[in-house]
């Protein structure tokens, strides 16, 4: 078990605590509300930054629940606020909602502070958080005077607002007198301060008129500042003045503009700081002056700007960070950048933080004696300081309560009573502000109370989980416990789940599930029951399911769904066609049983389910629906179109053609259109393409055609019938070449290794192309870095792979095509990424959570995306049993692997092993693979019920005893305790007598029973026991002796089952006649369905049962044909479950095994043909040296069944009726010995218990040896015979 790094006493404490909170919460019953003492809780209040309007009445809310109903009362700026004594303050009834009466002569300023409400009852008291009110305010314009502004065009220009200081702060815009708002660019805008800046001025910006104006929302008023005037001097004008006024003679004028490069308007300086707190919008502006006027492009230095919450406004000089928190501190740089130029300035983000809730006080319910605590955790930045209040109190000077104690951010109460009832109030808080929060200790003493409705019903289908609530309610938390019927037994085991709520779960409800209910609650104070109902439904099914029908047009067609249903629920049927409503048409008849669509159309034609619903359940199934065409009437015949003739091409222009042509005979079916399709007889010869398609009654079509292209045309004219035959082909016309007019698609990025980038994409067809020698241009670079795009022209190619890159980082790529005259246009951007590396960092923090015997959750904390290198795909738990508890003996260690894809961070680990030690470990995967290993961390599974005693055999019997002896379970999943024998007698008429259990301890392995009955037949049932409960048992019958002669009675004995997940292996023994016609019978374990039959092939004692369902536990028996019934034991046994996402090693899958076997064979071909052929019109004596040198591992063939003495055939081997063991072989004298012949077939099949081995030994364990001979005649003594040839490949 994992090593708790807290002491056992404070976990237990901490556990204890933990229970009594979350035992406690007082359900939302609004019966039970109204009867349980409560102390006061805050459900509304006002803002804590509350500003009004001077002109409204103020309204300070404060409403609060509790019972008794609480009292309210106020404080202003720290002081008691008696309401009574102000006219114009009133407080709403059975409320603490106060409201000033501003509009009858009350000032707003006068009723400016800071107020704060107390809610207060017998049991508490409870405070809301500090109001501040505020009148809002927007002050006019200071006049000033506004002087001209006369710029130089090209020059810069910023026209200030300095709106008034106003609460709140009014929003800023300009406009004209006529109240159009000023048109703003990338060259002209508006900062976060107000002002309006010009990159650089052009004549037009000449106008008297630039106005700002203030909004202040709150009292709903508009300022306007007084209007500026701009005039620019364009240099022309400026030399046509120059010029007017100087001589000939003088040569001096104004210089044309210059460009300049890009300097900052705003902010100034190169760097600068800015603080802001988190959960606040971020807004950083650069604004530059320059000409060509400069774009902004903003990076972080360091990383990257966050994904999702990252905006770009006006036009990109302001950049916007939503929601911000401490990891976007940092470095943020602007860039200006022009032609001629660029300039940065790089402003600090600091995030600082106002307090915030990690862990809010929340509220306490207990009982007398009992213990809590209210924890009050939060963080900033800086650190907030917490602080406790008791009902509006400091702790500090509060009263004493001896069972409370304020340990920092915690108050441990210890043995409470109900004076210690009271709300506590919780103040953290730093230099950004504050939090308060209520959270009440209410000790209550209440008896139990269910809340569920007695004799309620609950109905669910066979096979569905069933889920019975028992709400509850008592101080201190009560017991529950469920019965079924009015006096069973209490209700335990692995086929219930009993959840914290008092829900009752039958995660597979049978029919005998069915039956009352009984919830038991029960504490000290007292105790209540509940009975409820539940009721197992038969499941829905369509026993006959419509059909798929081809129908005649204007014909009838029928789909019947004809369905079987619990007879106590009403069933409706719905048909839908291609999963919409069925037309509003009188043609389409719905019966009880079918759907009838009398007329049918071609719009008929679709798919038609029927759906079945009931109140508890839904199925569903569907069929295809195909008209077609009702065969022609004698007098017409109706036949396709003839094809057009008479293809004439006019109006020949560079990207455009005008088509005509003359249509054939339509046969009695009107032409409703023709295709056009071409042939480009440049690139694709021979190849047809739809080029358009025009209504039957058009015979001309304009047609547009691409540059570099050798073009034919023909036409096919269709109707109702169908497609005629092309026409004869138009004459070619050549198009001109052009640039071409588009750029590759599905342009990707991909490193392939981890230090370069893959670059491909789709070529342009030919065409595309629209001239000769196309090429294509290849962009990259880095992105969110200031790098310049690199490019290389490549041929007419895919692909193209960029060396010497950073492991996973992202690009910027494009891809421009090109021919001889010229580029296509500016190709869009996307972004690709390098190569990936593997993961560099295992999870951290794995822990694993056992939830029953057989089934554990593992947690893990993700690995830091930096460190993944790649695409993170997800993470891989490798998982292994080291041991059994009970048996103490390590094995094979057989490593399984689970995929949880994603960002996942838990999974479930099925099909654990009861009772034993397994390790396990996670590692991250992306696309290049999986990282390094977290540390191994050991879990042990709890026991289970452990399995069936492996055998049960009843021998030495006598005139009044029986000798038992058993094995202990094979999988005994635990500690056994004991043993349980049931046995009783059995009449001629196989009816039961009286039974008689004996326990027996676990290290006993035979017993003698006495005392029996003579000549009687006695059925004995046989079961382990852990202290978890009793295992499956196995049953045996045997017969006392009538004399001292026994009498010899037929049996079938030690049925075994090994199973995997949709099959199971069964062997057995049977003594008796020989000659005997088993078969096998097997159902679902605890079903009352009839067994299911599987004849056994001749006298064969085993059997493969296939098609079972995972994870499902199976009865299973063997009878004999003709012995009057006689049957076997019943056994019951479990499939596998089926496992998603696990991985298998390759060497063990049958597909794997059947290749190899099919090499193998192979290869025995080839050195038989090379053997034959080096020994042609040679003689080699095969059947004299056998002979002569009888081997007697090489058996001869048997005279009775022709087969092989060394491969004898497992159906034709009725000398034991044993399967072949694994690498046995049948001795020279055709006998078995029995220790040789007691395996079964599992021990080759791909179940849970036998697999083939990875090297093939199955297939050299069954390979014969034959020693060398000496050379005869003129053969070669070293000539290969197939049999060694096979060794030497084994």
């Amino acid at each position: 078990m994992m090593k708790n790094s807290i002491s056992a006493s404070k976990a237990s404490l901490v556990f204890f605590l933990y229970q009594m909170i979350s035992a406690l919460d007082v359900p939302l019953d609004s019966k039970l509300l109204e009867e349980l003492s409560q102390p006061p809780t805050i459900t509304q209040q006002s803002p804590k930054d509350y500003i009004v309007d001077p002109r409204e009445n103020i309204v300070i809310q404060c409403e609060a629940k509790g019972k008794p109903p609480p009292s309210f009362s106020w404080t202003r700026n720290g002081t008691h606020f008696d309401i009574d004594k102000d006219e114009q303050v009133t407080m709403k009834p059975n409320s603490g909602t106060l409201v000033i009466n501003i509009m009858n002569g009350g000032k707003a300023e006068a009723y400016e502070g800071v107020y704060q409400c107390t809610a207060r009852n017998e049991r508490g008291a409870a405070i809301s958080n500090n109001i501040v009110i505020r009148p809002s305010r927007s002050p006019l314009w200071t006049k000033e005077k506004l002087e001209p502004n006369q710029v130089r065009e090209g020059d810069s220009l910023v026209l200030h607002c300095r709106p008034p200081v106003g609460l709140p702060p009014p929003i800023i815009f300009w406009m004209d007198n006529a109240f159009q708002r000023l048109p703003q660019s990338e060259r002209v805008s508006q900062g976060l301060n107000g002002d309006l800046y010009f990159s650089n001025v052009q004549p037009e910006d000449t106008r008297e008129d630039y106005i700002c104006y203030a909004r202040f929302n709150h009292t709903q008023t508009i300022q306007q500042k007084q209007p500026i005037s701009v005039k620019v001097f364009s240099m022309d004008s400026l030399n046509d003045t120059i010029a007017a006024n100087l001589s000939d003679t003088d040569i001096y004028g104004a210089k044309p503009v210059t460009e300049r490069p890009p300097i900052l308007l705003t902010p100034t300086g190169t760097t600068s700081n800015k603080v802001e707190l988190r959960g606040n919008v971020l807004l950083l502006e650069c604004i530059a002056a320059g000409l060509p006027t400069p774009v902004i492009r903003w990076i972080k230095e360091g990383g990257e700007l966050p994904a999702n919450r990252t905006f770009f406004e006006n036009f990109k000089k302001t950049l916007k960070i939503i929601d911000v928190s401490e990891a976007d501190s940092g470095n943020y740089k602007c860039i200006a950048r022009n032609i001629l130029g660029s300039t940065h300035h790089v402003i600090s983000v600091t995030v600082k933080a106002a307090p915030y809730w990690i862990t809010a006080p929340r509220n306490l319910v207990l009982s007398p004696g009992e213990d809590g605590t209210l924890i009050c955790r939060a963080n900033g930045n800086p650190k907030p300081s917490i602080s406790w209040l008791a009902n509006g109190v400091p702790i500090a000077i509060a009263p004493e309560d001896p069972s409370r104690k304020v340990d920092g951010d915690t108050i441990i109460f210890s043995a409470v009573q109900e004076r210690s009832s009271a709300v506590y109030q919780c103040n953290a808080s730093n230099e950004y502000g504050y939090l308060l929060a209520n959270a009440f200790v209410n000790v209550l003493a209440e008896p139990p109370r269910i809340l569920t409705p007695a004799n309620k019903l609950y109905q669910v289908i066979l096979d569905s989980p069933a889920l019975i609530d028992c709400a509850y309610f008592g101080s201190p938390k009560p017991e529950i416990e469920w019965f079924k019927g009015v006096k069973g037994s209490i209700l335990r085991g692995n086929e219930y789940v009993f959840h914290d709520n008092g829900t009752l779960e039958i995660p597979v409800a049978q029919k005998d599930s069915t039956g009352t209910y009984t919830c038991v609650a029960r504490n000290e104070l007292g105790k209540i029951q509940n009975e409820v109902q539940l009721e197992v439904k038969d499941p829905t099914m369509i026993i006959k399911q419509p059909e798929y029908k081809v129908i005649q047009r204007y014909g009838h067609v029928s789909f019947e769904c004809i369905i079987k249903h619990d007879s106590t629920l009403i069933p409706t049927v719905i048909w839908l066609k291609d999963n919409d409503e069925l037309p509003d048409d009188e043609r389409f008849l719905v019966g009880k049983d079918n759907l009838t669509i009398m007329n049918v159309t071609d719009k008929d034609d679709g798919t038609y389910t029927c759906i079945v619903n009931t109140t508890l359940d839904s199925v569903s199934a569907s069929a295809v629906l195909t008209v077609v065409a009702a065969p022609p009437t004698p007098a017409i015949i109706y036949a396709r179109p003839n094809p057009p003739f008479d293809l004439e091409l006019t109006g020949q222009l560079e990207r455009s053609i005008e088509l005509s042509w003359i249509p054939g005979d339509e046969n009695n079916s009107p032409i409703t259109s023709f295709v056009i399709e071409y042939e480009d007889g440049l690139h694709e010869p021979g190849v047809w393409h739809y080029q358009t398609e025009v209504p039957g009654s058009q015979t001309t079509v304009q047609l547009k055609l691409s540059p570099y292209v050798n073009y034919s045309f023909r036409v096919i004219a269709v109707n109702e019938i169908g497609r005629s035959q092309p026409s004869e082909p138009s004459e070619q016309y050549l198009t001109k070449s052009a640039n071409p007019d588009e750029n590759p698609s599905n342009v990707q990025g991909i490193g392939s290794e981890p230090d370069n980038l893959v670059i491909t994409w789709e070529s342009l067809k030919g065409f595309q192309s629209n001239g000769p020698g196309l090429q294509y241009k290849v962009s990259w670079r880095q992105k969110d870095v200031d790098d310049e795009w690199t490019s290389v022209v490549v041929a007419n190619v895919s692909k193209y792979i960029v060396s010497g890159t950073p492991t996973f980082v992202p690009y910027e790529i494009k891809v421009q095509a090109l021919n001889d005259l010229g580029y296509a246009p500016e190709p869009s951007e996307v972004i690709g990424h390098s190569g990936e590396d593997l993961p560099m960092v295992a999870p951290g923090n794995v822990q694993v959570h056992v939830i029953n015997s057989t089934l554990a959750k593992v947690h893990w904390d993700p690995v830091p995306l930096k460190s993944v290198r790649g695409h993170l795909q997800g993470y891989k738990v490798y998982y292994w049993k080291v041991q059994s508890l009970s048996r103490r003996s390590k094995r094979h260690i057989e490593k399984k692997i689970l995929t949880f894809r994603g960002n996942k961070t838990f999974g479930m680990l099925p099909g654990l092993e009861p009772y034993s030690s397994y390790k396990l470990n996670v590692r991250v995967v992306n696309g290049k693979g999986e990282g390094p290993a977290s540390p191994d961390r050991v879990f042990k599974t709890p026991e289970g019920v452990p399995s069936s005693p492996s055998f049960l055999k009843i021998t030495n019997p006598t005139l009044d005893s029986l000798t038992l002896e058993w094995g202990s379970p094979t999988h005994p999943n635990g500690v056994l305790i004991s043993y349980i024998l049931k046995f009783q007698p059995i009449n001629n008429t196989h009816e039961l007598g009286p039974l008689v259990e004996i326990r027996i301890p676990a290290n006993e392995s035979s017993l003698i029973l006495k005392n029996l009955n003579y000549s009687t037949r006695y059925k004995f049932y046989f079961n382990a026991q852990t202290s978890v409960g009793s295992g499956s048992q196995i049953t045996e019958e045997a017969v006392t002796i009538m004399d001292e002669v026994q009498p010899l009675y037929p049996r079938i004995r030690n049925v075994t089952t090994a199973a995997a997940e949709t099959y199971a292996n069964i062997s057995w023994e049977y003594e008796g006649p020989d000659h005997a016609n088993f078969y096998v019978e097997y159902g679902v374990a605890g079903s009352k369905e009839d067994w299911k039959k599987e004849i056994v092939n001749g006298s064969r004692s085993f059997f493969v049962l296939k098609g079972l369902t995972p994870g499902t536990a199976y009865k299973v028996r063997v009878g004999a044909e003709g012995l009057s019934g006689f049957r076997s034991s019943e056994d019951v046994f479990e499939t596998g479950p089926a496992m998603a996402s696990r991985q298998v090693d390759i060497a063990t899958q049958g597909w794997f095994i059947g290749l190899m076997c099919a090499v193998a064979l192979l290869i025995l071909i080839l050195l038989i043909v090379c053997f034959i052929r080096r020994n042609k019109g040679g003689k080699y004596p095969v059947k004299e040296k056998e002979d002569a040198h009888a081997d007697p591992e090489i058996q001869p063939m048997k005279e009775d069944d022709g087969t092989f003495g060394e491969y004898r055939s497992l159906e034709s081997d009725a000398e034991d009726h044993k399967p072949l063991k694994k690498g046995s072989r049948t001795p020279s004298d055709r006998t078995v010995k029995k220790e040789d012949s007691d395996d079964s077939l599992v021990d080759y099949g791909e179940g849970v218990n036998g697999q083939f081995n990875e090297d093939g030994s199955f297939i050299g364990q069954y390979s014969g040896k034959k020693e060398k001979e000496p050379a005869e005649g003129n053969e070669s003594s070293e000539a290969p015979s197939p049999v060694n040839a096979m060794n030497s490949f084994v």
